[in-house]
């Protein structure tokens, strides 16, 4: 990898800025000074520096996020906060994007990535990657309603949905309760309990196949992935 492309991809600037620091005699390579930025490095073997401080070069990047309301799953949008908003620049400089979508109001789990072909394999109905929710139910869920997401149930463009596990936590017109779904349709989980006459208040992802939220994340807040978690999420998608 050139040293320019690869200083810039780590946000020591554009290339004009990067040239800059070559020439300055900023940057070494395993203790020798750079100063041409068509040089090649290899960033498995050569130590590199900026300043005397060592450029630890990674080329993707896998967070864990507790999505707060309000933000849309995206990488840009005209109207709305997006979920990259939140992130700070030493992580916005690897153009991560999210991981399938949480609606606006909906909060939890949310993976966000640069990995393109591991977000295509965690997305893919072929692996199916169960994704767990917690939800406040306008509405009395019952044992029949457990029946229901079992078989799939209809939804209102006439899609019928892959069997679903429905768990109820609290009984009453306002329940609580658990849903795995194998799929992400447009708003779907809310689509689900409209079709059985129930109205969704509250929805919160709580994990992606074995992949749990981090419960001392606050909204809002995210963290890199441990070393455990990152190979799972490669496990599936090796299956």
């Amino acid at each position: 990898m050139r040293i320019d492309k690869l200083l810039a991809n780590m946000g020591f600037g554009s290339r004009k800025e990067v040239k800059t620091l070559l020439k300055n005699g900023a940057v070494q390579k395993n203790g020798d000074i750079i100063k041409s930025n068509s040089l090649h490095v290899d960033p498995e073997q050569d130590v590199v520096t900026v300043h005397g401080e060592r450029v630890e070069y990674k080329e993707f990047v896998y967070l864990m996020m507790n999505k707060p309301p309000g933000y849309v799953s995206a990488t840009e949008d005209t109207r709305d906060s997006t979920v990259i908003d939140l992130l700070e620049p030493e992580d916005i400089i690897f153009d991560p994007f999210p991981v399938g979508r949480l609606d606006k109001d909906t909060e939890g789990l949310l993976l966000i990535t640069n990995d393109g072909k591991l977000a295509h394999q965690l997305l893919s109905p072929k692996k199916n990657v169960g994704k767990t929710y917690y939800a406040k139910i306008d509405g009395r869920v019952t044992e029949e309603d457990v029946v229901r997401f079992k078989e799939g149930v209809t939804l209102d463009d006439g899609y019928v949905t892959k069997p679903a596990e429905l768990s109820i936590l609290t009984r009453g017109d306002f329940s609580e309760i658990e849903l795995t779904i194998t799929e992400g349709k447009f708003h779907q989980v809310k689509r689900m309990f409209e079709a059985v006459g129930k109205k969704v208040t509250y929805l919160k992802r709580l994990s992606m196949g074995t992949l749990d939220l981090d419960p001392s994340l606050e909204l809002g807040e995210y963290r890199e992935l441990t070393e455990d978690e990152y190979h799972y999420l490669l496990s599936i998608t090796n299956k």
